[in-house]
């Protein structure tokens, strides 16, 4: 392993629990640990130096054995809070009414489809459900590869689109060991706080554009392009709104297809938006969601346009045993309809922008915060070492991220260097609960200083 590379490894473990440094964990933790070492192997990865153990939660909370609140500013996949009361009466409900699959005729599906296809342009008018947003974006590229004729994926640097054998093939954020596919192509992050350009929209598409004719001279063509519209593992990059539209024009002209993974950044989190591509004057041609959809019961989708999947679906069949089933649906249904009557798009825009406020007050007062971006409730923090020359600080990352959870607030870090502090709370998130987020953000860094 290079230098590069074995600095890039560290770099993913930033909010990672090391097994070499136990010193000074209480007993039950490294009895736990031990435990879930001989029970679930090697493969899983616990969060901090000191690892929780949660016992319950509630909104934004999450309670360790101890009692100790804990502020979540993290999980998006509880989009709606810990336990919010009418997801949790939605599921108990159907679960002992009825819980079967799409191949039966139900209106739960029907009722849901309608409703969140209304959220969408008049352009997307199919809604198909999967379990998980791997699945989802699995399931979209299967369908872009099939209406395309092609198998040419163009991504960001670093990002991340799920753990399938396929999306972890087009998904460079799982590290220098998880290979990627052949017909993979990579462009840069657009990078607002280090590409010095005036349109970072047509300097992406040229890049993208780059990677087509690459796919070209080697006798490939483009099947689709993926992104996250907020960039959330490649560090969070939300000030440009003028990005994907250019792009879209490059990728279709080539007769590739544009995918919005909208898994993080939809479900208004970008606040002024539903979507996070609907930031961009932009209409998809296929839409993927995951992990806030049923707030935290395995409930994900892809919606597209009715050709896009046409062919696809007349000469193949579709069934997911668990993807649509009733309780999914009343999960999802219920979660849809929180964030529409309680306004949680609008609640993201405003507490965001306290947020945003207030940590670029803290930038202020703290030479290490380079950059403040993001959109609603998705916020990133990139840390630095020279304001200067911007040198990622991996460091002040890691130990920051750990100075918080010894104060009891959660939070994670992104980006290729692991330096840009991850802020994305349920969208339940209140003005007090930014209140005692940014003054445990000032203590941290002080406490790290």
């Amino acid at each position: 392993m290079t230098a590069h590379q074995t600095s890039r490894a560290r770099g993913k473990m930033v909010n990672g629990f090391d097994p070499s440094k136990t010193d000074g964990l209480a007993p039950g933790t490294l009895q736990r640990i031990d435990r879930r070492a001989d029970l679930l192997g090697p493969a899983y990865r616990l969060f901090y130096a000191d690892p929780v153990t949660f016992t319950r939660a509630s909104g934004v909370k999450m309670y360790d054995a101890d009692g100790n609140d804990y502020l979540d500013a993290y999980n998006n996949v509880v989009s709606v809070g810990h336990c919010h009361p009418r997801v949790v009466a939605a599921v108990h409900e159907q679960m002992q009414t009825l819980c079967t699959h799409t191949r039966y005729l139900h209106d739960g599906i029907l009722d849901f489809a309608e409703n969140l296809l209304a959220t969408y342009e008049p352009e997307i008018g199919h809604l198909m459900l999967t379990c998980t947003g791997s699945e989802a974006n699995d399931l979209a590229l299967r369908m872009a590869k099939y209406h395309t004729g092609n198998r040419g994926i163009i991504v960001t640097s670093e990002a991340y689109h799920g753990n399938s054998e396929l999306t972890s093939g087009f998904s460079p954020s799982m590290g220098e060991n998880s290979p990627l596919g052949a017909f993979v192509r990579r462009v840069p992050a657009p990078d607002t706080y280090r590409v010095d350009t005036a349109d970072m929209g047509e300097w992406l598409a040229g890049e993208v554009a780059r990677q087509i004719h690459d796919l070209k001279r080697r006798g490939e063509g483009l099947a689709a392009f993926i992104c996250d519209s907020l960039f959330s593992s490649d560090g969070i990059f939300a000030h440009s709104e003028d990005i994907l539209a250019p792009v879209a024009k490059v990728v279709r002209e080539a007769g590739g297809l544009m995918i919005a993974d909208e898994v993080q950044s939809g479900f208004g989190r970008s606040g002024s938006h539903m979507w996070g591509y609907q930031r961009h004057d932009l209409v998809p041609d296929i839409v993927t969601m995951g992990k806030p959809m049923g707030n935290g019961y395995p409930v994900a989708g892809v919606a597209m346009r009715p050709e896009v999947v046409a062919d696809f679906g007349h000469d193949m069949r579709y069934f997911n045993t668990f993807g649509g089933n009733t309780v999914a649906v009343a999960a999802a249904a219920a979660t849809l309809a929180v964030i529409q009557d309680e306004g949680l798009a609008a609640n993201a825009e405003t507490v965001g922008g306290i947020l945003m406020d207030g940590l670029k007050d803290l930038a202020g007062r703290h030479d290490r915060i380079g950059d403040v971006r993001g959109a609603g409730l998705y916020i990133g923090v990139e840390l630095v070492g020279d304001r200067e020359t911007k040198t990622p600080d991996s460091r002040s990352a890691l130990a920051i991220v750990n100075a918080m959870r010894k104060r009891r607030v959660l939070i994670s870090a992104t980006g290729f260097n692991a330096n840009v502090l991850k802020i994305r709370p349920p969208l339940v998130f209140t003005t007090a609960d930014a209140d005692r987020f940014l003054t445990e953000l000032d203590g941290a860094l002080n406490d790290t200083a």
